[in-house]
């Protein structure tokens, strides 16, 4: 089937689930993008009416607002209450949202990635990776085999152990880099100043003149 006609079957299902997918925002997520409709890119789609779940393969690319997310497979499901679920696979699967009256974002990777509305979480599974930006500028970084961020209470807890184990970390332990939120009205750690090259060493005239 040519990627034109598969892309446009699939924009036509979205825009009958837009009403559907994703539309409940997180407390701390950016409030804009519960009122903003979802757009969707993917090879495939197969939408299932009697249990409310649509699945989206290939190259997929979701964005809802500030929302993005890619992955191999995002998989929507809703309750019968309204809540939303979604469960990304890819390698890894992809998830960024602005964080609500900042200029912050929260970025993670993961193998799979589970996103609850009712419970208001995201959870990498699988080489997990969560960041955190203030604008372009990275600020915290964490990694573990399991990362669960809760966007209500902005708390996150990190499970490292042996599934987290790789040539770069041969333990599997968790690893973080937190940067100091500055006190208010002081200006932010400067990075380190890179260090300048050596001089370049210049042979002196006495030992050019006995050379010859």
């Amino acid at each position: 089937m040519p990627a034109t006609t598969t892309f446009l079957r699939t924009a036509a299902w979205v825009a009958v689930l837009n009403a559907a997918v994703w539309s409940a925002a997180p407390a701390l997520a950016e409030k804009a993008d519960r009122n903003l409709p979802l757009n969707a890119e993917a090879d495939a789609l197969r939408y299932d009416d009697a249990r409310q779940t649509s699945v989206f393969t290939g190259n997929v690319v979701i964005t809802k607002g500030t929302i993005i997310i890619r992955g191999n497979q995002v998989e929507v499901r809703q309750d019968p209450q309204g809540n939303q679920f979604g469960v990304v696979h890819g390698t890894p699967g992809f998830f960024r949202q602005k964080r609500d009256g900042v200029d912050e974002f929260i970025e993670g990777t993961g193998q799979r990635i589970d996103y609850d509305s009712k419970a208001d979480t995201v959870k990498f599974t699988g080489n997990a990776v969560l960041k955190r930006f203030k604008g372009t500028q990275l600020n915290d970084e964490t990694s573990g085999n399991v990362i669960v961020y809760n966007n209500t209470t902005d708390v996150f807890t990190v499970d490292g152990g042996v599934a987290n184990r790789t040539a770069f970390n041969p333990t599997g332990r968790v690893r973080a880099m937190l940067t100091p939120v500055p006190k208010e009205g002081a200006p932010a750690p400067s990075p380190a100043p890179v260090p300048a090259p050596p001089a370049t060493l210049k042979p002196t005239p006495q030992i050019e003149e006995g050379r010859q």
